[in-house]
């Protein structure tokens, strides 16, 4: 099954990560937190300097260089996975002393697991999914700073809380170069509903909440998503800003 090292406890404080992130050439500067009300009506593409920890990668990033904005299709079976929509937005910022502008030019990449728990193209004690790329993918940063990805609202598998992956580079072809990796949560009462739904009722219900969940803890309140309904399913704007070396 599907395992970020929780039980070992192998996930990155807050301290640690700001460590990296000042050695990597990345690091977040805190100007307070934005209400999730005022942020997921902030229009796309506004900039917006939030302070956002970094979390572990995880063992299921494949590097694709998948460039797409839609996500839930899977070219190799010809299949789109089933689940309720979600139009994930990013705005990403650069900070240079006390001014923050939008940072355009930078690679996100998105990736999780399907509605059962699923993901693509590695191999797991639970599946095999080599040569299939659903839910993997990225976009580069507009001029506004935006990003945007139309995916599904993340299934769950044993030992983790509902959760997308995330990560944003800079400079993404070169040997090195200006990374940040986290990962997006859910408010829990929100996901227990919408997996009352199919495709998601197969999978039975889940075992970790949020307040269960050791990566979780190390920071996920600042990485919650502000959901709104959105069609059928959902929209959400993530902001963050970096201060790149």
């Amino acid at each position: 099954m599907p395992s970020d090292h929780v039980h070992g406890r192998r996930f990155m404080t807050r301290r640690a990560a700001l460590a990296v992130l000042a050695g990597g050439g990345v690091t977040l500067l805190a100007r307070g937190h934005t209400p999730r009300s005022a942020l997921a009506e902030e229009a796309p593409g506004r900039s917006a300097c939030i302070v956002r920890p970094q979390q572990i990668e995880g063992p299921y990033f494949v590097d694709e260089r998948l460039q797409r904005s839609d996500i839930r299709s899977d070219p190799a079976a010809g299949t789109v996975q089933p689940g309720v929509p979600l139009q994930l937005t990013f705005t990403v910022s650069r900070i240079r002393g006390s001014t923050c502008t939008p940072l355009a030019g930078a690679q996100v990449d998105v990736w999780q697991c399907n509605a059962m728990g699923v993901y693509s193209d590695v191999t797991d004690p639970g599946f095999r999914t080599k040569g299939h790329t659903f839910l993997r993918g990225y976009q580069v940063t507009d001029p506004t700073g935006a990003a945007q990805f139309v995916t599904i609202y993340p299934g769950w598998y044993p030992g983790r809380t509902v959760h997308i992956h995330f990560k944003i580079r800079t400079t993404p072809t070169a040997p090195r170069g200006s990374a940040f990796t986290s990962q997006l949560y859910f408010d829990d009462a929100l996901t227990d509903r919408v997996h009352t739904q199919a495709p998601y009722t197969r999978k039975g219900p889940r075992t970790v909440h949020n307040a269960n969940d050791g990566i979780f803890a190390d920071g996920g309140e600042k990485l919650l998503l502000p959901l709104t309904e959105h069609g059928e399913g959902y929209a959400a704007l993530f902001a963050i800003g970096l201060q790149l070396g």
